[in-house]
């Protein structure tokens, strides 16, 4: 599903946006899951391993900015990342040892969804090697006004910026005072329902509020080259096997010379990105809104 030009486009920019990889029947499949699965967010008050809420939630009126691990939440999720037409693509991108790191579905509602500051991934989860990716699947038709992911082209080959807070522990976001001209150069993540992004680990991204009336749901799947492995360790080799997409077992990790700062001392809010990140003193999206 992706050219020669579109591999090269990665290369460069860190990031290409692929169209119309699932069809209508798909998109109504998962969207009709996603309202079951919302809707059982009636039963709970505060995060569990499935829901991560907004802070308005409540059981008359659910507000869900997350589905934690939907792949393992329903099968659908699992069947998408699996499926051929996603694998030929990652096959063109990361090579044919392929492994699914993690899943989540950020949740961005009508006029209140929850920003995302900006951070680049492989912070939160450095490996052996940087052939590491997101997939972001777009549920919803998205353009500027219901918070699209911003990504900026070429910092996917540059620094890792701080993303500890002043206090040394790890915030999950970048002072966007020292980010000011890459944040200017960010380019939006739109397009129809059914289109993916690709972006790589390292690149530069963030989301701000969703302000409009539509709202906007993004499924993201963390994958990697199998022979990249986490630097914060393999705590179930079995279950680590599971999570391959393709090509077999790999117990020699490639080891390159990428730039690493570990995610350590743990982040005072544990849990998903927003706890995280909600506990520094600096912010963009936040503040702005």
């Amino acid at each position: 599903m992706i050219s020669d030009e579109d591999v090269a486009a990665y290369r460069r920019d860190g990031v290409i946006m692929v169209p119309d990889v699932l069809d209508a029947a798909a998109l109504t499949r998962l969207r009709q899951v996603i309202a079951e699965i919302v809707a059982g967010a009636a039963e709970v008050t505060e995060h569990t391993d499935v829901y991560d809420l907004e802070p308005n939630h409540s059981r008359d009126n659910p507000r869900v900015r997350r589905i934690k691990t939907p792949h393992k939440v329903h099968p659908i999720f699992n069947e998408i990342v699996r499926s051929q037409p996603v694998i030929d693509i990652l096959t063109k991108l990361l090579g044919p040892g392929l492994r699914l790191h993690g899943s989540k579905l950020n949740m961005k509602s009508a006029q209140y969804g929850s920003p995302v500051e900006w951070h680049q991934d492989w912070a939160f989860y450095p490996h052996t090697n940087d052939d590491v990716l997101a997939i972001g699947v777009l549920l919803d038709d998205c353009d500027l006004e219901n918070g699209p992911m911003l990504v900026t082209p070429g910092t996917h080959n540059r620094e890792i910026w701080n993303h500890h807070d002043e206090d040394g522990y790890f915030a999950g976001l970048i002072d966007p005072d020292l980010i000011g001209e890459e944040i200017r150069r960010a380019v939006p993540c739109v397009g129809k329902g059914g289109t993916m992004s690709f972006h790589h680990a390292r690149a530069l991204h963030g989301s701000a509020t969703n302000t409009s009336n539509r709202p906007r749901n993004l499924l993201l799947y963390e994958v990697t080259a199998s022979d990249a492995w986490p630097l914060m360790g393999v705590k179930d080799f079995d279950e680590f096997n599971s999570r391959l997409l393709s090509g077999g077992t790999v117990i020699t990790p490639r080891l390159a010379d990428v730039p690493v700062r570990m995610p350590l001392p743990p982040a005072k809010r544990q849990g998903s990105i927003y706890e995280t990140q909600s506990a520094a003193k600096k912010s963009y999206f936040t503040k702005a809104a």
